[in-house]
């Protein structure tokens, strides 16, 4: 057992190096030696200032910086972390990595898993260590490797056992730590209110004493760290003082940090994940704002935990980590999918070369970036608030209800061509729409389009067509079209598109039998133009940059002439598309549009598919964009999962389970379900969750309500249905509605 004098002596006899290291941070403006960070009353060692007490506000001042810059996407500049071949930094490129799902004591197995994600294109993998067994297959593993020619580095995955880290970090060449357990095994600190700061610091004796033995190891084999914070799993301890927000997540972290610091010993990363992108980005930023003002230097690993299947777990990771990118943050990425590793390559890959082709060192992101005419950014990474943009209102004169052409929560506007109001086509087209259908006629679910947008329409003597839009508008579907088009040939109840500068010189008024304006914008007018949306009083302003500026710096622009004028039209993002691939659109959605929704800016998403982008089904395009919108926690359609990609620890088949509970509760609003392999990424990791599935043990699982166990050692074969009923107990069950739609001659006489 190593004593706390020895490591206070440790700890205190480094104030030379952190006076001299080249990365320690500068006297601050309040003339306060940088040293003083690590200074406290403490006995145990030196920690970074009280947030709480405004300690740290006084050394170092606010927070001000989060990211390089503002107006450029630069990398936030880093020192270098070695990991065995590869390293870490702002200096290198981004590592791509992902984990093992297999048995690790499966020695086999693990090593042709780690070679086919090698084989990939991965540049590290991680594997799980639960105890001795398993760190002693890892020695195994890295030899077997070696043999076969293999030097790809392996992270050792540690939660709960400081004596097995210190097993394996002979075997690998990097451990990745969580700060919510990896201190006292399964036992937690008591919950209780702390009355003063000096008991919460009191209890930092059980950090020390399990991390600095394993610190001092790493440094003698030169082994590399990840300080893994997980929004689902932060300690009793730091629940109850500092809640469950990122600012926890923060402050978990940087205790660890501390001890790491103060034992000379710097080779390590951090990162802040979350199921929910919000927060992870959030946290991040937190994060990444508090080593600016005091001096650290520390690379980022990013990733959305538990993000799930399919194109809705490739799109919460690209929000979350494709925002983190364009800030120019992070230096290594994994995608957590409940899939096979191997498949994560694609969309992590994807994303390292979204972010590359932003930076301000391509050429061409720098000459986007420099055209965009110069703004103030004012969002302030601590305090979220999502813009709210107003709502259409009826008026007396209004012959069809336009409060629904919007969604308060976010709305989706789909993207339709004039042949899809052909007679053989409606009916599908009501369908892809999201429609329900009563004898042929469309009906609003909770998932329709809100509005179309139409470049062109069907001629008005195509009846049958101009019947098929009168529906929609019907049922308050707003169909909007270039004013041009209109002024050619009118649609009753449209919706009058016009650029800002038409709408300017005409001063809004509109072609005949239009009922509302909307405008369009594209980042090239004037301050002083887009400050007169406001007299125009428009439905909307679909916001689609030029293709001669950075997307990212002409939209931030925009909203911020929009925010300083108290303009509060809602606000469309319109997103133009030449990709065939759902899965490719949702990471550029998540990684385009994401980065504004995450800073609450964005009323909605028009899709407008191009070039190869048009074979994509208009379906397919609207669940994308309700997806996005989810994703970014703005408007709930279906139900949320929050499911764990998997590891040696899974008690149950992942894939196969998720796919069984998804089928079963796939159609409940607002409704989130957490489906966890063992009871590491259990009620901790489930945080954002309404029910949890977790493995226990093999053949078993606990069903949970928020965090409490209420059935347990339920039989895997039973557990879907003892699920539903748990719903249903809880009064959050509907059932599927099982719709048929007719098809009748009676659409047409309709």
């Amino acid at each position: 057992m190593v004593s706390f004098t020895s490591i206070t002596v440790a700890l205190l006899g480094l104030h030379a190096f952190d006076q001299a290291h080249a990365f320690a941070p500068k006297h601050s403006s309040f003339g306060k030696p940088a040293s003083a960070i690590f200074m406290s009353s403490m006995s145990d060692g030196k920690w970074t200032p009280s947030i709480k007490t405004g300690e740290r506000d006084e050394i170092y001042g606010p927070i001000e910086k989060y990211c390089e810059s503002l107006n450029e996407v630069q990398r936030r500049p880093t020192r270098t972390v070695r990991c065995g071949p590869i390293n870490f930094g702002s200096e290198h490129p981004i590592v791509r990595q992902t984990m093992a799902t297999t048995d690790t004591s499966n020695v086999e197995a693990t090593m042709d898993q780690i070679m086919r994600c090698a084989d990939k294109g991965f540049d590290l993998v991680r594997i799980t260590v639960q105890g001795k067994r398993e760190a002693n297959a890892c020695l195994k593993i890295r030899e077997g490797l070696f043999k076969k020619g293999y030097d790809t580095p392996l992270c050792a995955d540690m939660h709960f056992q400081p004596k097995v880290a210190m097993m394996v970090a002979d075997a690998v060449e990097k451990i990745r730590i969580n700060p919510g357990n990896f201190v006292d095994g399964r036992k937690s600190f008591d919950e209780k209110v702390y009355e003063t700061e000096e008991e919460y610091f009191s209890e930092r004796g059980y950090l020390l004493e399990a991390l600095e033995p394993l610190v001092q190891k790493c440094k003698e084999l030169d082994r590399c760290m990840r300080i893994g914070t997980n929004h689902g799993s932060l300690s009793a301890r730091v629940l109850s003082y500092y809640g469950d927000t990122p600012r926890g997540m923060v402050e978990s972290a940087l205790e660890f940090a501390d001890i790491c610091r103060s034992l000379d010993y710097h080779n390590f990363v951090f990162s802040m994940k979350a199921s929910n992108p919000l927060v992870m980005v959030k946290s991040y930023r937190l994060l990444a704002a508090e080593m600016y003002r005091m001096g650290w230097d520390y690379p980022l690993h990013l990733g959305v935990t538990e993000a799930g299947e399919g194109e809705d777990g490739r799109m919460k990771s690209a929000i979350g980590i494709g925002t983190l990118l364009a800030d120019g943050l992070g230096d290594t990425i994994r995608v957590s999918l409940t899939e096979d590793p191997e498949f994560e390559y694609e969309p992590c890959n994807r994303l390292a070369e979204i972010a590359s082709a932003r930076l301000v060192t391509n050429k061409e992101a720098k000459r986007k970036q420099a055209a965009v005419t110069p703004y103030v950014d004012t969002r302030d990474i601590t305090d979220f608030a999502r813009r709210s943009g107003d709502l259409p209102e009826q008026q007396e004169s209004d012959v069809v209800d336009v409060r629904g052409f919007l969604n308060r929560d976010g709305s989706v506007l789909s993207c339709v061509k004039p042949e899809m109001f052909e007679a053989e086509n409606v009916q599908y087209l009501y369908q892809s729409l999201g429609c329900k259908t009563a004898v042929g006629m469309p009906f609003k679910d909770i998932a329709t389009s809100d509005s179309i947008f139409m470049r062109t329409l069907p001629p008005s003597s195509n009846t049958a067509a101009r019947t098929a839009i009168r529906r929609l508008i019907e049922v308050s579907v707003g169909v909007i079209v270039p004013a041009k088009e209109l002024e050619k040939d009118p649609l009753p109840n449209a919706v009058a598109l016009m650029s800002l500068k038409d709408a300017i010189a005409n001063d809004g008024e509109l072609p005949s039998g239009a009922i509302r304006l909307a405008v369009s914008i594209d980042g090239t007018e004037s301050d002083e133009d887009i400050a007169k949306v406001k007299g125009l009083n428009p439905l909307a302003a679909l916001l689609c940059p030029s293709s001669d500026l950075s997307h990212l710096h002409a939209s931030r622009r925009v909203l911020e002439i929009f925010k300083k004028n108290e303009i509060t039209t809602s606000l469309v993002h319109h997103y133009m598309s030449d990709t065939d691939d759902t899965n490719e659109l949702a990471l550029q959605m998540g990684a385009n549009i994401g980065a504004h929704l995450t800073d609450g800016n964005g009323d909605g998403i028009l899709v407008e598919p191009t070039g190869a982008g048009e074979s994509i089904p208009l379906d397919a395009l609207r669940r994308t964009s309700f997806g996005l919108l989810q994703g970014s926690r703005m408007r709930s359609t279906k139900t949320e999962f929050v499911s764990c990609p998997s590891c040696g620890r899974t008690l149950f088949d992942l894939q196969e389970t998720t796919a069984a509970i998804t089928e079963a509760t796939g159609h409940l609003p607002g409704v989130t379900i957490a489906v966890m392999g063992c009871i590491v990424n259990g009620p901790g990791e489930m945080a954002d969750a309404d029910f949890g599935y977790v493995g226990t043990i093999p053949g078993k699982v606990d069903l949970y309500y928020g965090k409490k166990v209420v059935r347990k050692s339920v039989p895997n074969g039973e557990a879907v249905a003892a699920l539903t009923d748990l719903i249903k107990e809880y009064d959050l069950w509907q059932d599927k509605e099982e719709v048929e739609e007719e098809q009748t001659e009676a659409v047409a006489a309709a």
